[in-house]
């Protein structure tokens, strides 16, 4: 079985472990920034729960080895006046001559900076032995960010982003940084990653504030501008099905898209529902109708435990099996919450 929870100080090996599979801003591979990171999150589902700040970092363990095999995580409230959201906005710009009796549409970069907080995903990342596992651990991970954002959302702001990773170089490099961000900072793209971890300061000080047309870059900038690599077109399509849509925002970094929604909007956010806890007589019970999500609750944000199993609904009481009571650690009548799967994607019996 395994189990979806809030990451502890014991996990830091794992973590470093599976963020070498994916280095990034979020998960980087450095045992002392992943203590960090750890730290940050206890204090976070440790905290007030009156007002968005902190990170969030969940882990998917599987119970059997004690392994960590799966992260995600929330930054609160991330684009803040004492650390802006920086992002190039791509729009079109039109121009006419009456002359040659010609339009022409060209699409346009801009850098911006946003003050205003939003709630950002990220950090997703599953060991590659266990993709496609008929329980499906990816959609899990990911899901149980909507989940805690559902079940207490005086934590979070309204507006929810995610930041896709665009196609990259066989050596983790971006050309769009090579042809623009190294060319006003100096920097190479992971010096430049690393250093905006800590401070992004050197992108607004030196970055073109100006239009950059984007007929001007060489082609193989252009075709990397708004796309989702192979690694993350799965999370592409996840993140639409449920309600977000690219935002016409691009990192600055690599020109990977921005994808936003409203939290009232998010389908997972929206369906999440709490019950009561009602534990099969006997382990050999037949496994429920539905497949999802469900996680033990608390009043106060912290001690949050999910697994990803079937169970049945029977009117405000939720059933599951003793195995599953178990591992969430819950009894009959405890306050539980659940998320079905759609039944388009679930496996035939």
């Amino acid at each position: 079985m395994f189990v979806l929870r809030e990451a502890e100080v014991g996990d830091v090996d794992g973590l470093v472990d599976l963020a070498a599979h994916l280095d990034t801003l979020n998960l980087p591979h450095d045992p002392v920034a992943v203590r960090e990171i750890v730290d940050r999150s206890i204090a976070s589902f440790g905290g007030d729960p009156g007002a968005p700040s902190g990170r969030y970092v969940f882990v998917l363990e599987d119970t059997a080895s004690g392994a960590v095999i799966g992260t995600s995580s929330i930054v609160a409230a991330h684009g803040t006046a004492e650390d802006p959201h920086h992002f190039l906005e791509l729009d079109v710009e039109e121009r006419y001559s009456f002359t040659l009796k010609r339009l022409f549409r060209h699409r346009v970069l801009r850098l911006r900076q946003s003050f205003t907080p939003h709630t950002e995903l990220g950090g997703l990342i599953l060991h590659p032995s266990v993709r496609r596992h008929p329980l499906k651990l990816g959609r899990a991970v990911s899901y149980v960010r909507f989940m805690y954002i559902s079940l207490y959302p005086s934590r979070f702001c309204d507006e929810l982003q995610a930041e896709l990773l665009p196609p990259l170089e066989a050596d983790g490099s971006s050309v769009l940084w090579e042809w623009l961000g190294r060319r006003f900072t100096g920097l190479d793209y992971m010096e430049a990653d690393r250093l905006s971890r800590d401070n992004a300061e050197f992108i607004r000080s030196l970055f073109p504030t100006e239009r950059l047309y984007v007929s001007l870059m060489p082609e193989s900038v252009q075709a990397v501008l708004g796309q989702v690599g192979p690694a993350t077109r799965g999370v592409e399509r996840m993140l639409r099905s449920i309600g977000f849509r690219f935002n016409q925002h691009l990192d600055p970094f690599d020109g990977g898209p921005h994808f936003a929604a409203l939290r009232t909007h998010v389908t997972p956010i929206r369906e999440t529902r709490r019950y009561r806890a009602l534990v099969h007589d006997d382990e050999a019970a037949p496994a429920g109708a539905l497949e999802g999500l469900v996680a033990r609750t608390g009043t106060d944000g912290h001690g949050l435990r999910a697994v990803p199993c079937r169970y049945d609904i029977e009117g405000d009481r939720l059933r599951v099996l003793p195995a599953t009571a178990r591992v969430l650690g819950v009894v009959d009548g405890d306050a539980v919450a659940a998320f079905a799967w759609p039944r388009t994607n679930r496996p035939s019996p």
